[in-house]
């Protein structure tokens, strides 16, 4: 198949040679010249994954228009508030017989829609919402992008288009499974960077390892408690786009988003780490819409509250910590 990856991150990079050990003509779209230009030149994204030889059925674009033409199947793996944007532009260069895959992970600001209910709004008039699918789970682009076993899930609303993804996807080291729960695959997804960064605050605050345990296991509740709230299956929250991959996210040397955390543990200033990264973690934006949502839905997400505060009020995480720990006494299970 030919195949479109709009984004050349370094998620969009490994999973093009993921679809290329399958045998698919791969396309890269990116907006940097520089990636481009290394990408046909040498092989190699230099800018995200610089270590890593691409296969040669992977080529890159600039050209959005030239990378979709006669593409069967489409990947946005651009950073999740850049998605109607991009998805926009795509409206006059789509057939309207591709099926979509999107593999960011976010929540949209003031619209609180997930990134398949933004393509789905946006591509309403090209593409069926059956079409539409996402893939997600506890997969770190530096080891899928050495073929180190990974294990993923496809979902959609539709069963044939996640067995499609599932199929089109999988490898002998890269595993897919099929969730047809959508909703609790993607609110896993997004909020599960909002744990990392609270990790990460652990981490660098050097709390100790109860500490990040109790943040890891409450922050699994708040991510249950959310979904529960908006339809999602209870079973969602103790699989691979649950539990595997918000482990995975808190304790990993390549979490960007524990990364940041820890960087603010030690004292640093969002601002000054934000503009020292050259990719976006998501985590940031994530935890501003859904700290908002969560007023919104009236749902109780204490830990959320807390890294809204330390990131975006300049609350110090002694302070936000002593709160957490200080809160009326509670029942585990009570949602």
């Amino acid at each position: 198949m030919k195949i479109c990856i709009i984004g050349a991150g370094s998620w969009g990079t490994a999973l093009s040679m993921i679809l290329a050990e399958n045998g698919h003509d791969v396309r890269l779209w990116a907006r940097e010249k520089e990636i481009v230009d290394n990408i046909r030149n040498y092989h190699k994204n230099g800018v995200y994954l610089p270590d890593v030889l691409l296969p040669h059925s992977v080529t890159a674009y600039s050209d959005l228009e030239e990378a979709l033409e006669e593409t069967e199947f489409v990947v946005f793996a651009t950073p999740s508030h850049t998605i109607r944007e991009i998805a926009g532009q795509t409206i006059p260069l789509l057939r309207g017989h591709e099926r979509i895959v999107t593999v960011s992970k976010g929540i949209e600001m003031d619209t609180f829609l997930t990134m398949s209910q933004v393509l789905s709004e946006v591509l309403q008039e090209v593409i069926p919402d059956d079409h539409i699918g996402v893939l997600s789970g506890p997969s770190h682009a530096e080891e899928v992008s050495r073929y180190m076993p990974t294990t993923v899930v496809s979902s959609s609303n539709s069963k044939q288009t996640a067995l499609f993804i599932q199929k089109l996807f999988m490898t002998p080291k890269f595993r897919v499974y099929v969730n047809r729960d959508i909703v609790g695959v993607e609110v896993s997804g997004a909020v599960k960077n909002i744990m990392a960064i609270a990790a990460g605050i652990a981490d660098g605050a050097e709390l100790g390892d109860n500490a990040k345990a109790a943040l890891i296991t409450r922050g699994l509740t708040e991510m249950r408690r959310l979904g529960i709230s908006l339809g999602a299956s209870q079973d969602t929250f103790a699989g691979l786009t649950g539990v595997g991959d918000l482990i995975v996210t808190c304790t990993s040397r390549h979490s960007r988003n524990r990364n940041v955390g820890y960087r603010i543990g030690k004292g640093e200033k969002l601002k000054e780490i934000i503009e020292s990264m050259n990719m976006i973690a998501e985590g940031v934006k994530t935890t501003r819409s859904v700290y908002k949502w969560a007023q919104k839905l009236q749902v109780n997400m204490p830990i959320t509250e807390k890294v809204y505060e330390v990131l975006f009020e300049d609350m110090s995480p002694e302070i936000a910590v002593h709160n957490l720990m200080t809160r009326d006494p509670k029942e585990e299970v009570i949602f």
